[in-house]
C-alpha cells in the first residue's frame, strides 16, 4: 500500500487536499470518483508524481487539429472509444499518438475520458476540467467546441504578439553584432596604424582605443562570464521566490510592466469564462484557471480571491482586495456579477484587454525602433569621428 497527496472538488465546488492510501494512483481516482468528487491530481506522498507521471509538454496547435478531428467524429455519432480508435491510428505525431493510444486503453477498461487523459500528465489542467464538465453534463462535443474556440484566441493573440517582437529582436542583434565588429576588428587596427605614427591621439580617440584594448583582451572572459551569468539566472528563475520577484520587476517595469499585466489579466478572464459557460462551478473555474495563468503573484492572488469567494464574497470584491488586478476589469465583473452574466462580461474583458495590449504593444514597438536606429547612428557617428580626428591632426601637422 502507498500514501498519495489528493486534490479533488466536492459538489459545492470546493477544493480539498488530504492524503488517501491506496495500491496505486487509479484505485484513488476510481474510489472518489465513484462517491461523486471531482478529481483534480493524484500525486505520491513522497513529493514526486505518482507512477506514470510524465513532464513532456504539447504543442498546443498540434493538439488542436486533434480535438478538432476528434469532435467532428463525436458530432458525427461515433462512440468516444471508436473515435479515440481512428485517432490513434492515423495520428502521425509521435508525441501525441503514444498518449492518445494509452488514453484508448484505458478508456478500453472503462476509465472515464478525463480521468484517462489526466493520468498522461501531459495535457492542460483547463482541458481536463473541460472535459470532466462535458461529461458531467452530457455534452461533451458541445463543452470542447467552446475549448477548442479558446485555444484558437489564445493561439491566435500569441502568434500577432510574437510577430510583433521579431523585427525589434533582430534590429538589436544587428546592432549589438555591429558594435562587437567595431570594438574587436576595426579599432584595433587604427589603434596599431596610430601607435606605429606616434601621433598624439584626441582624448575621444584614447576613450575608444581604451575600450576596444580591454574588450579585445578580455573578450573570452566576458563571454564565459555572460553565460555563466545567463546559467544562474535561468537556475535562479525555477525557483517559486524568484518567479515571484521576477512577475513584480515585470509588472512595475515601465511601459512592458503595464502590457504584461493587462495581457494576463486578459488570459485569466478568457479561461474564466470559457469555464463557466461550460457549466465549471465558479470555485472550480478559479482554481483551474489559476493552474492556467504563467504568473505566480496572479494565481496567488486567485487562491486569495478563492478563499473570499468560499466565504461568500463576490467575485469582483475578492480580484479587488488582491490589488494586482485593474480596476476597469475588476468594475466589469461587478457589473457582470450584478446583472448575472458574469461568463459573457469575463468574455468582454478579455476582448476589451486583448486588443488592449496589441495596440500599446505596437505603440511601444513603433518607439523602440527608431531610438535603437538613433542610438546605432550615433554610436557608429561617434566611432568614426573618433577614429579619423587623428588623421585630420595628422594632416594639419604636415601642411
Amino acid at each position: 500500500m502507498a500514501e498519495f497527496t489528493l486534490k479533488y472538488a466536492d459538489a459545492r465546488g470546493q477544493v480539498h487536499q488530504i492524503s488517501a492510501v491506496a495500491r496505486n494512483e487509479a484505485e484513488v481516482r476510481e474510489r472518489f470518483t465513484r462517491d461523486g468528487f471531482l478529481v483534480y491530481s493524484v500525486t505520491a506522498k513522497n513529493g514526486g508524481a505518482a507512477p506514470g507521471a510524465r513532464g513532456k509538454g504539447v504543442d498546443m496547435e498540434k493538439f488542436l487539429i486533434l480535438n478538432q478531428q476528434f469532435v467532428t467524429l463525436i458530432k458525427a455519432g461515433l462512440p468516444i472509444l471508436k473515435a479515440l480508435d481512428l485517432l490513434a491510428e492515423r495520428l502521425t505525431d509521435d508525441k501525441l499518438r503514444g498518449p492518445l493510444t494509452a488514453v484508448r486503453d484505458e478508456v478500453r477498461t472503462g476509465a472515464l475520458l478525463s480521468t484517462a487523459f489526466q493520468s498522461q500528465r501531459m495535457f492542460p489542467p483547463m482541458y481536463i476540467t473541460t472535459i470532466m464538465a462535458g461529461e458531467r453534463a452530457g455534452s461533451l462535443a458541445e463543452v470542447m467546441d467552446r475549448y477548442i474556440n479558446y485555444q484558437k484566441l489564445a493561439l491566435s493573440v500569441r502568434k500577432k504578439l510574437i510577430t510583433s517582437l521579431i523585427y525589434p529582436a533582430l534590429l538589436f542583434s544587428m546592432v549589438l553584432a555591429l558594435i562587437v565588429f567595431l570594438i574587436t576588428f576595426v579599432v584595433p587596427k587604427f589603434s596599431e596604424l596610430y601607435s606605429s605614427l606616434n601621433a598624439e591621439l584626441p582624448m575621444a580617440t584614447k576613450i575608444l582605443v581604451s575600450v576596444s584594448t580591454t574588450a579585445s583582451s578580455y573578450i573570452l572572459f566576458g563571454f564565459l562570464g555572460l553565460v555563466g551569468l545567463v546559467a544562474g539566472i535561468y537556475f535562479w528563475s525555477r525557483t517559486e521566490r524568484a518567479q515571484e520577484t521576477i512577475d513584480l520587476v515585470t509588472m512595475r517595469f515601465p511601459l512592458f510592466g503595464e502590457i504584461w499585466t493587462k495581457f494576463q489579466v486578459a488570459q485569466l478572464a478568457r479561461v474564466l469564462s470559457t469555464l463557466l459557460v461550460g457549466g465549471i462551478p465558479l470555485l472550480q473555474a478559479i482554481h483551474t484557471a489559476g493552474e492556467s495563468v504563467s504568473s505566480v503573484l496572479i494565481r496567488k492572488a486567485l487562491a486569495q480571491a478563492s478563499q473570499l469567494v468560499r466565504e461568500g464574497q463576490p467575485l469582483s470584491h475578492s480580484l479587488k482586495k488582491t490589488g494586482i488586478f485593474p480596476d476597469l476589469a475588476v468594475d466589469m465583473m461587478e457589473v457582470g456579477e450584478s446583472t448575472g452574466a458574469l461568463p459573457t462580461m469575463l468574455g468582454s474583458v478579455a476582448e476589451f484587454y486583448e486588443e488592449d495590449v496589441q495596440n500599446k504593444l505596437a505603440a511601444v514597438l513603433s518607439l523602440i525602433e527608431p531610438v535603437i536606429m538613433i542610438f546605432m547612428g550615433t554610436f557608429v557617428a561617434f566611432v568614426l569621428i573618433a577614429l579619423y580626428l587623428p588623421i585630420f591632426s595628422l594632416a594639419d601637422s604636415l601642411s
